[in-house]
């Protein structure tokens, strides 16, 4: 790479995800929120998922006039198969072909006690946290490859790889989706990239159900001694959508506070 070419190649990160069209489950708050509005913000026109479509009109609203970016907002569970290809044309028909996915959408309920976890609840987790994303994966991906190549971005959590009862059905569903990061990177490599986050502790809309007292004991033996705001995901996520990573594909990422490494 010549300087001009390198000097142009950084300037491009002042835009990085310019022209392109992401997809953003989970999109109407919390860390898909954030994530939304920092596409948005980066070049990208977005189209804004979750159940509740009403919540991401709102958003999509308020995100277009601040940006000038075109947001479209789209009511649908990821955990219904046959909504996902129907939602990926109305996204296409809305904005353009979709070459930025997020699979930002996740639940992790609460249960009593492992042998309490019914089968509803478990059906639940694994349509969310699993099915939705392989499903959106498979689909966009092929037609990602279809039209010249794109980029896949899953959010998990650090709970794939330090599981407790409090969470095990939640945990095996993301330890699961990162083993589809690697699948899908295999399958539409070279053209499309797969990555994924290692999520930890956010102050999002679950948190309001923590006991924060054991929750800032609990941090106190961590790197960064504290939960992380919302807004701190969007670094790592610009990152493993845009041109900078272009040779990243199939990594998983833990954006943590340096949870993983902590005793």
């Amino acid at each position: 790479m010549s300087v001009a070419e390198a000097v142009a190649a950084a300037r491009a990160v002042e835009q990085p995800l310019a022209g392109r069209t992401a997809l953003v489950t989970g999109g109407s708050r919390g860390l898909g929120r954030e994530i939304a509005i920092a596409f948005a913000a980066a070049g990208a026109d977005v189209a804004v998922v979750s159940r509740k479509k009403e919540a991401c009109e709102a958003l999509a609203e308020e995100l277009a006039a601040a940006t000038g970016r075109r947001v479209s907002a789209h009511g649908a569970h990821v955990g219904d198969w046959d909504r996902l290809t129907t939602l990926l044309d109305e996204v296409a028909e809305a904005l353009a072909p979709v070459d930025v996915l997020v699979n930002n959408a996740g639940i992790a309920p609460l249960y009593p006690s492992l042998d309490e976890v019914s089968e509803e609840l478990f059906d639940k987790v694994i349509a969310v946290n699993l099915k939705g994303p392989f499903r959106l994966m498979a689909a966009a991906g092929k037609r990602m490859a279809a039209n010249g190549g794109g980029v896949m971005l899953n959010i998990s959590s650090i709970a794939s790889g330090r599981p407790t009862a409090s969470d095990l059905p939640y945990a095996a569903a993301k330890a699961a989706l990162n083993t589809l990061t690697a699948g899908f990177a295999q399958e539409y490599g070279p053209s499309v990239r797969v990555n994924t986050i290692l999520a930890g502790p956010f102050f999002t809309d679950i948190s309001r159900a923590w006991d924060m007292a054991a929750f800032e004991e609990m941090a106190a033996d961590w790197p960064a001694r504290r939960g992380g705001d919302p807004a701190e995901i969007v670094g790592a996520a610009l990152y493993l959508c845009g041109p900078a990573a272009s040779y990243t594909t199939g990594a998983l990422l833990a954006v943590d506070g340096g949870r993983l490494a902590a005793p």
